[in-house]
């Protein structure tokens, strides 16, 4: 995008550090908003699946917040908003379709986004214990697993809707016992996805090699977040 601080607005939907931090990055000002959906009442074989329909269910879910609040405040009209949603919440709506108060605003960009870590070939979310999620991260010791993360973009003006997966591998040495106490006993692995944080500079000296690019480990490609926005567009 050509002017970042001056073409759109942004609302980011995520609980998400490493979300946050990524947008700052860009160069974008935002707020945040979240969607309202318990991602374990979906399911699907695929990891790629998988994200890409929790992604478009976190984008029904704010779609139905803004329908039915219309609380968005628009302090410049001439200026397109983009929503960034993602993480978890309650409950799961059927897919909605863009309402005529949605075609008569200004260009209104929602995008929404999740993250599942395969390792072995089996999808790990966020860790349901500090139990399993020592067992996870003992599994990457010496190993390798995968992330795949999914980006799902909405011009809620036009109804259009693009969305696109991405997978990084990433390789690690062995990772000592008393590291993953130490990244236990903070907690912050416990909200994440595989309970795999790669840029936490206690695991950032175990990584052997990431195939792919570290924005996507943490949550949110830039390329195809870009991308997919001026598609949209």
């Amino acid at each position: 995008m050509d002017s970042k601080s001056s073409n759109f607005k942004i609302i980011l939907g995520s609980s998400s550090v490493a979300r946050r931090k990524i947008l700052t990055d860009m160069g974008y000002e935002f707020k945040i908003m979240s969607p309202d959906i318990d991602e374990k009442n979906i399911r699907k074989d695929k990891p790629e699946d998988l994200v890409m329909a929790l992604a478009e269910a976190k984008a029904n879910a704010v779609i139905q917040k803004i329908q039915n609040a219309e609380t968005i405040e628009k302090k410049d009209d001439d200026k397109p908003t983009i929503f960034i949603a993602a993480d978890t919440a309650e409950a799961i709506i059927p897919k909605l379709s863009v309402g005529d108060s949605q075609k008569d605003a200004e260009p209104t960009i929602l995008i929404t986004c999740d993250q599942v870590v395969v390792y072995e070939g089996k999808v790990r979310e966020k860790p349901s214990s500090k139990e399993e999620a020592r067992q996870f991260i003992k599994g990457y010791s010496d190993g390798h697993a995968a992330t795949v993360s999914s980006v799902s973009v909405t011009n809620l003006k036009t109804g259009v809707r693009k969305g696109e997966w991405d997978r990084v591998e990433i390789y690690f040495h062995t990772i000592p016992d008393n590291i993953i106490e130490s990244l236990i006993d903070e907690g912050n692995v416990l909200h994440v996805a595989g309970a795999l944080i790669i840029e936490h500079p206690m695991i950032v000296p175990y990584v052997k090699e990431v195939v792919g690019t570290t924005d996507s480990v943490m949550g949110l490609p830039i390329a195809v977040v870009e991308r997919l926005m001026r598609d949209v567009l």
